[in-house]
């Protein structure tokens, strides 16, 4: 093979690898990405056992995340857990029995209103369903 074929050809193919290294990034930027929605606005939230655990639990509800708390044997709550304020995720604090925001330490009681800090408005609460040992979770 020539000296200028060889240059031609590694050129072409360095040109074009380095046009697939720009060109996907790109593109996989601009498609979303594939989140399951919720189902007829019911998920499964997880059992009754695992619960028994931690007490408490972040899943998914559709394309946002939402919190269930174990309230007492047998009792679950469930809010979403986007906090009102600047969209973090809350979190369950055992020993206050109340759910914490940590970005900005804004407080929420366990029927999902905002008790301090900076949130603006309570969180949305759902339905929870116990069905055996399954936890059901939908909209109100």
């Amino acid at each position: 093979m020539p000296r200028r074929g060889f240059v031609n050809r590694f050129l072409s193919v360095s040109l074009t690898a380095l046009a697939g290294a720009v060109i996907y990034p790109v593109l996989r930027f601009i498609s979303p990405p594939r989140i399951p929605e919720a189902v007829g606005d019911r998920v499964k939230a997880g059992t009754a056992s695992e619960m028994a655990k931690k007490k408490w639990k972040i899943f998914p509800f559709g394309q946002v995340p939402a919190i269930l708390i174990e309230t007492g044997p047998g009792q679950f709550k469930a809010f979403a857990a986007t906090c009102t304020h600047l969209a973090c995720t809350v979190q369950f604090h055992l020993e206050s029995r109340r759910l914490w925001c940590p970005c900005h330490n804004g407080w929420y009681d366990l029927t999902g209103r905002n008790v301090a800090g900076p949130p603006p408005t309570p969180l949305e609460a759902y339905e929870v369903e116990l069905t055996g040992e399954d936890i059901f979770v939908h909209r109100t």
